[in-house]
């Protein structure tokens, strides 16, 4: 027997693109547009969100037969601040730099649309498995398009990736390179983000014409 049937595998796989929680649902949109000036924040991000999600989920289908529905959500925002306080003394203990620097989103995690979401949606009703499924699913493509965005802008905003120079060695402090690349600063603001989603928004359309809405 298949350790994941075709509908298993459709929980991992539609959230990476055709139903993708930022470009499809629009989801977490604030986190994308805050965090990914810096690849390395952009991936530290995608991962933390793995982690609460992946691990969110299963705890609140464990825990769902015995949650008084009057009291689900106070339950649900107890399990996911639990699992970013983990996530938060996991970075301080091992990269406190960049702790630093993601303290006040890593705590918005909790209020991350894309998990309080999945647990309504699909923990509250669903198995263990399948919830594990569904969490892994949404928080990778939520991880994807992150890493995505915050390429692009560390690249061609610093020039740089992961802090290592790409574009040529800098010469001067005013961000021009020895290639003659000279750093693109809108590209390190929040409206950039927003117009690198809406790009994989218009290609996501452009090659799957049924996520076009009619008018």
């Amino acid at each position: 027997m298949a350790l994941l049937t075709k509908k298993d595998a459709s929980l991992i796989l539609d959230p990476l693109a055709d139903n993708n929680p930022i470009t499809i649902q629009v989801l977490g949109i604030c986190s994308a547009l805050a965090i990914t000036a810096e690849l390395k924040a952009s991936v530290v991000m995608a991962i933390s969100v793995l982690f609460v999600l992946g691990i969110g989920n299963v705890v609140i289908s464990l825990l769902r037969n015995i949650i008084p529905s009057k009291i689900r959500i106070i339950v649900q925002l107890i399990v996911v601040a639990t699992l970013v306080i983990i996530v938060d003394q996991v970075l301080k203990a091992f990269a406190y730099e960049l702790s630093k620097t993601l303290s006040v989103f890593v705590g918005l995690i909790i209020t991350n649309c894309i998990i309080m979401g999945r647990f309504e949606a699909f923990a509250l009703g669903n198995g263990p498995w399948k919830s594990f499924l569904d969490g892994i699913g949404n928080a990778l493509g939520y991880g994807i398009i992150l890493i995505i965005v915050g390429f692009f802008r560390e690249l061609l905003g610093s020039g740089t990736l992961f802090g290592f120079p790409v574009l040529g060695n800098p010469i001067s402090k005013t961000g021009l390179y020895a290639t003659g690349y000279e750093n693109n600063g809108f590209m390190i603001i929040p409206p950039a983000a927003l117009i690198v989603v809406g790009i994989i928004i218009w290609i996501q359309r452009s090659k799957n014409k049924a996520l076009i809405e009619d008018n």
